[in-house]
Protein backbone atom coordinates (compact mmCIF):
# COMPACT_ATOMS: atom_id res chain seq x y z
CA UNK A 1 0.00 0.00 0.00
CA UNK A 2 1.51 3.63 -1.06
CA UNK A 3 2.73 5.23 2.18
CA UNK A 4 0.35 8.31 1.56
CA UNK A 5 -3.05 6.16 1.65
CA UNK A 6 -1.43 4.04 4.61
CA UNK A 7 -0.61 6.88 6.86
CA UNK A 8 -4.52 8.63 5.63
CA UNK A 9 -6.24 5.52 6.48
CA UNK A 10 -4.70 5.19 10.36
CA UNK A 11 -5.57 9.21 10.59
CA UNK A 12 -8.86 8.23 9.62
CA UNK A 13 -9.33 5.53 11.99
CA UNK A 14 -8.37 7.98 14.63
CA UNK A 15 -10.83 10.00 13.88
CA UNK A 16 -13.23 7.22 12.90
CA UNK A 17 -13.08 6.26 17.20
CA UNK A 18 -13.07 9.45 18.20
CA UNK A 19 -16.73 9.90 17.16
CA UNK A 20 -17.55 6.44 18.12
CA UNK A 21 -16.29 7.62 21.48
CA UNK A 22 -18.39 10.72 21.62
CA UNK A 23 -21.43 8.43 20.96
CA UNK A 24 -21.12 6.56 24.10
CA UNK A 25 -20.50 9.88 26.16
CA UNK A 26 -23.86 11.42 25.08
CA UNK A 27 -26.31 10.98 27.56
CA UNK A 28 -28.81 9.25 24.75
CA UNK A 29 -27.33 7.08 22.06
CA UNK A 30 -29.44 7.07 19.56
CA UNK A 31 -30.23 10.87 19.78
CA UNK A 32 -26.47 11.61 20.05
CA UNK A 33 -25.64 9.33 17.17
CA UNK A 34 -28.72 10.83 14.82
CA UNK A 35 -26.72 14.44 16.03
CA UNK A 36 -23.37 13.21 14.93
CA UNK A 37 -25.26 12.10 11.69
CA UNK A 38 -26.94 15.23 10.82
CA UNK A 39 -23.96 17.21 11.83
CA UNK A 40 -22.09 15.53 9.25
CA UNK A 41 -24.66 16.39 6.88
CA UNK A 42 -25.12 19.97 7.55
CA UNK A 43 -21.29 20.30 6.54
CA UNK A 44 -21.93 18.23 3.81
CA UNK A 45 -24.47 20.65 2.72
CA UNK A 46 -22.68 23.72 2.53
CA UNK A 47 -20.18 21.86 0.60
CA UNK A 48 -22.84 21.19 -2.18
CA UNK A 49 -22.13 24.44 -4.36
CA UNK A 50 -18.23 23.20 -4.47
CA UNK A 51 -18.79 19.82 -5.39
CA UNK A 52 -19.90 17.97 -8.90
CA UNK A 53 -23.41 16.41 -8.47
CA UNK A 54 -23.01 12.26 -9.26
CA UNK A 55 -24.96 11.56 -12.19
CA UNK A 56 -26.01 8.03 -13.55
CA UNK A 57 -25.76 4.79 -11.90
CA UNK A 58 -23.58 6.16 -9.05
CA UNK A 59 -26.94 7.51 -7.29
CA UNK A 60 -27.75 3.77 -6.78
CA UNK A 61 -24.77 3.05 -4.99
CA UNK A 62 -25.65 6.55 -2.60
CA UNK A 63 -28.98 5.48 -1.85
CA UNK A 64 -27.71 1.79 -1.60
CA UNK A 65 -24.91 3.01 0.89
CA UNK A 66 -27.23 5.23 3.08
CA UNK A 67 -29.60 2.87 4.09
CA UNK A 68 -26.77 0.59 4.87
CA UNK A 69 -25.63 3.17 7.40
CA UNK A 70 -29.11 3.76 8.69
CA UNK A 71 -29.33 0.28 9.67
CA UNK A 72 -25.78 0.46 11.15
CA UNK A 73 -26.33 3.63 12.97
CA UNK A 74 -29.25 1.61 14.55
CA UNK A 75 -27.64 -1.47 15.44
CA UNK A 76 -24.34 -0.11 17.04
CA UNK A 77 -26.52 2.17 19.48
CA UNK A 78 -28.50 -0.93 20.48
CA UNK A 79 -25.05 -2.93 20.67
CA UNK A 80 -23.62 -0.04 23.15
CA UNK A 81 -26.72 0.21 25.15
CA UNK A 82 -25.83 -3.77 25.93
CA UNK A 83 -22.01 -3.58 26.01
CA UNK A 84 -18.78 -1.47 26.74
CA UNK A 85 -16.70 0.38 24.07
CA UNK A 86 -14.44 -1.89 25.18
CA UNK A 87 -16.50 -5.07 24.05
CA UNK A 88 -18.70 -3.41 21.30
CA UNK A 89 -16.35 -1.39 19.35
CA UNK A 90 -14.11 -4.00 18.60
CA UNK A 91 -16.31 -7.32 18.10
CA UNK A 92 -18.52 -4.52 15.16
CA UNK A 93 -15.40 -3.44 13.37
CA UNK A 94 -14.01 -6.72 13.72
CA UNK A 95 -15.54 -9.21 11.40
CA UNK A 96 -16.57 -6.87 8.80
CA UNK A 97 -13.08 -7.28 6.82
CA UNK A 98 -13.24 -10.72 6.86
CA UNK A 99 -17.01 -10.45 4.90
CA UNK A 100 -14.89 -7.76 3.05
CA UNK A 101 -11.88 -9.96 2.10
CA UNK A 102 -14.02 -12.86 0.49
CA UNK A 103 -16.09 -10.78 -1.50
CA UNK A 104 -13.44 -9.01 -2.94
CA UNK A 105 -11.58 -12.15 -3.39
CA UNK A 106 -14.26 -13.46 -4.83
CA UNK A 107 -16.72 -11.70 -6.35
CA UNK A 108 -14.56 -8.67 -7.03
CA UNK A 109 -11.25 -10.48 -8.14
CA UNK A 110 -9.17 -7.55 -6.34
CA UNK A 111 -5.41 -9.09 -6.69
CA UNK A 112 -4.33 -9.55 -2.28
CA UNK A 113 -1.12 -10.87 -2.16
CA UNK A 114 0.22 -13.21 0.89
CA UNK A 115 1.28 -10.41 3.12
CA UNK A 116 -1.62 -8.50 2.35
CA UNK A 117 -4.20 -11.80 3.26
CA UNK A 118 -1.84 -12.30 6.50
CA UNK A 119 -2.47 -9.05 7.20
CA UNK A 120 -6.06 -8.88 7.43
CA UNK A 121 -6.23 -12.46 8.85
CA UNK A 122 -3.48 -11.05 11.98
CA UNK A 123 -5.17 -7.95 12.45
CA UNK A 124 -8.74 -9.20 12.86
CA UNK A 125 -7.67 -11.85 14.47
CA UNK A 126 -6.28 -9.05 17.22
CA UNK A 127 -9.70 -6.76 16.89
CA UNK A 128 -11.38 -10.17 17.89
CA UNK A 129 -9.04 -11.10 20.56
CA UNK A 130 -9.61 -7.56 22.28
CA UNK A 131 -13.35 -8.08 22.17
CA UNK A 132 -13.60 -11.83 23.72
CA UNK A 133 -11.90 -10.89 26.28
CA UNK A 134 -13.78 -7.17 26.75
CA UNK A 135 -17.26 -5.87 28.98
CA UNK A 136 -18.35 -6.01 32.25
CA UNK A 137 -15.26 -6.04 34.00
CA UNK A 138 -13.73 -8.87 31.30
CA UNK A 139 -15.93 -11.52 33.13
CA UNK A 140 -16.99 -12.51 29.08
CA UNK A 141 -19.02 -11.87 26.47
CA UNK A 142 -22.62 -10.04 27.02
CA UNK A 143 -24.81 -11.88 24.38
CA UNK A 144 -27.27 -9.31 23.51
CA UNK A 145 -24.03 -7.12 22.71
CA UNK A 146 -22.50 -9.72 20.57
CA UNK A 147 -25.45 -9.83 19.02
CA UNK A 148 -26.34 -6.46 18.05
CA UNK A 149 -22.33 -5.90 17.53
CA UNK A 150 -22.15 -8.91 14.83
CA UNK A 151 -25.53 -7.29 13.21
CA UNK A 152 -23.22 -4.12 13.11
CA UNK A 153 -20.52 -5.93 11.21
CA UNK A 154 -22.59 -7.08 8.40
CA UNK A 155 -23.83 -3.36 7.98
CA UNK A 156 -20.03 -2.05 7.72
CA UNK A 157 -19.22 -4.75 5.48
CA UNK A 158 -22.22 -4.56 2.71
CA UNK A 159 -21.89 -0.32 2.63
CA UNK A 160 -18.08 -0.90 2.40
CA UNK A 161 -18.38 -2.77 -0.38
CA UNK A 162 -21.05 -0.34 -2.04
CA UNK A 163 -19.08 2.49 -1.14
CA UNK A 164 -15.78 1.37 -2.33
CA UNK A 165 -17.31 0.57 -5.94
CA UNK A 166 -19.40 3.21 -6.17
CA UNK A 167 -16.90 6.02 -5.14
CA UNK A 168 -14.52 4.09 -7.91
CA UNK A 169 -17.85 5.17 -10.66
CA UNK A 170 -17.90 8.92 -9.14
CA UNK A 171 -16.28 11.90 -10.25
CA UNK A 172 -14.25 12.22 -7.56
CA UNK A 173 -14.76 10.63 -3.80
CA UNK A 174 -15.45 13.94 -2.36
CA UNK A 175 -18.42 14.46 -5.38
CA UNK A 176 -19.67 10.64 -4.05
CA UNK A 177 -19.06 11.28 0.48
CA UNK A 178 -20.41 14.53 0.19
CA UNK A 179 -23.67 13.57 -0.98
CA UNK A 180 -24.03 10.55 0.49
CA UNK A 181 -23.85 12.26 3.90
CA UNK A 182 -26.70 14.88 3.27
CA UNK A 183 -28.62 12.32 2.01
CA UNK A 184 -27.62 10.07 5.18
CA UNK A 185 -28.00 12.76 7.45
CA UNK A 186 -32.15 12.87 5.81
CA UNK A 187 -32.86 9.30 6.45
CA UNK A 188 -31.79 9.39 9.97
CA UNK A 189 -33.77 12.55 10.93
CA UNK A 190 -36.36 10.76 9.46
CA UNK A 191 -36.04 7.28 11.66
CA UNK A 192 -35.70 9.49 14.27
CA UNK A 193 -38.61 11.62 13.91
CA UNK A 194 -40.72 8.25 13.59
CA UNK A 195 -38.81 6.95 16.82
CA UNK A 196 -38.89 9.73 18.82
CA UNK A 197 -41.38 12.48 17.87
CA UNK A 198 -40.39 16.36 18.28
CA UNK A 199 -40.09 16.20 21.79
CA UNK A 200 -36.55 13.90 21.48
CA UNK A 201 -35.09 15.63 18.61
CA UNK A 202 -35.72 19.03 21.23
CA UNK A 203 -33.61 16.87 23.45
CA UNK A 204 -30.48 16.78 21.15
CA UNK A 205 -30.07 20.50 22.89
CA UNK A 206 -27.88 19.31 25.62
CA UNK A 207 -25.59 17.40 23.50
CA UNK A 208 -25.30 19.70 20.17
CA UNK A 209 -21.27 20.16 21.24
CA UNK A 210 -20.30 16.70 21.25
CA UNK A 211 -22.74 15.65 18.00
CA UNK A 212 -20.81 18.84 16.09
CA UNK A 213 -17.33 17.62 17.29
CA UNK A 214 -18.57 13.63 16.07
CA UNK A 215 -20.21 14.90 13.18
CA UNK A 216 -16.93 15.96 11.81
CA UNK A 217 -15.15 13.67 12.74
CA UNK A 218 -17.31 11.35 10.97
CA UNK A 219 -17.23 13.42 7.78
CA UNK A 220 -13.70 13.81 7.66
CA UNK A 221 -12.86 10.15 8.28
CA UNK A 222 -15.28 8.66 6.00
CA UNK A 223 -14.18 11.14 3.21
CA UNK A 224 -10.63 9.62 3.46
CA UNK A 225 -11.24 5.84 3.92
CA UNK A 226 -13.30 6.23 0.40
CA UNK A 227 -10.59 8.29 -1.12
CA UNK A 228 -8.87 5.69 0.15
CA UNK A 229 -10.55 2.66 -1.51
CA UNK A 230 -10.36 4.67 -5.27
CA UNK A 231 -6.42 4.51 -4.56
CA UNK A 232 -6.21 0.54 -2.78
CA UNK A 233 -7.85 -2.28 -3.17
CA UNK A 234 -11.17 -2.26 -1.04
CA UNK A 235 -10.49 -5.22 1.93
CA UNK A 236 -7.17 -3.91 2.68
CA UNK A 237 -8.15 -0.51 3.73
CA UNK A 238 -11.89 -2.40 5.39
CA UNK A 239 -8.84 -4.28 7.31
CA UNK A 240 -6.26 -1.07 7.74
CA UNK A 241 -9.16 1.26 9.35
CA UNK A 242 -9.69 -1.49 11.98
CA UNK A 243 -6.48 0.27 13.90
CA UNK A 244 -9.34 2.32 15.13
CA UNK A 245 -10.07 -0.32 18.06
CA UNK A 246 -6.22 1.16 19.05
CA UNK A 247 -7.49 4.20 19.54
CA UNK A 248 -10.95 3.31 20.63
CA UNK A 249 -8.88 1.26 23.71
CA UNK A 250 -7.07 4.39 25.11
CA UNK A 251 -10.27 6.40 24.94
CA UNK A 252 -12.34 3.72 26.65
CA UNK A 253 -9.53 3.91 29.35
CA UNK A 254 -8.51 7.22 30.13
CA UNK A 255 -11.99 9.36 29.39
CA UNK A 256 -14.71 6.23 29.30
CA UNK A 257 -12.86 4.81 32.87
CA UNK A 258 -13.14 1.23 31.10
CA UNK A 259 -10.71 -1.20 32.61
CA UNK A 260 -7.42 -1.96 31.23
CA UNK A 261 -6.92 -5.96 31.07
CA UNK A 262 -3.85 -8.02 29.73
CA UNK A 263 -6.01 -9.56 26.96
CA UNK A 264 -6.75 -6.22 25.72
CA UNK A 265 -2.90 -5.36 25.89
CA UNK A 266 -1.52 -8.63 23.70
CA UNK A 267 -4.61 -7.83 21.26
CA UNK A 268 -3.17 -4.29 20.82
CA UNK A 269 0.42 -5.85 20.06
CA UNK A 270 -1.29 -8.51 17.52
CA UNK A 271 -3.15 -5.39 15.73
CA UNK A 272 -0.05 -3.82 15.62
CA UNK A 273 1.39 -6.24 13.73
CA UNK A 274 -1.30 -6.99 11.62
CA UNK A 275 -1.06 -3.28 10.76
CA UNK A 276 3.03 -4.16 9.44
CA UNK A 277 2.19 -6.83 7.32
CA UNK A 278 -0.61 -4.39 5.50
CA UNK A 279 2.32 -1.90 4.93
CA UNK A 280 4.75 -4.36 3.16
Amino acid sequence: MDTTVFFAVLAAAAMHAGWNAVVKIGLDQFLTVTLVAVAAGAVALACLPFTEVPTGAVWYWILASAVLHTGYKIFLVQAYKAGDLGQVYPLARGAAPLIVAAVSLVALEEGLDGANLAGIGVLVAGVLLMSLRGGHQARGLNRTAVLYALGTSCFIAGYTLVDGLGARQAASAMSYTIYLFVIDAVLIAIVCLAMRGWKGVRRMEGVWKSGLAGGALSLGAYWIAIWAMTQAPIATVAALRETSVLFAIVIATVVLKEKLTPWRLAAAFVISGGTLLLRL
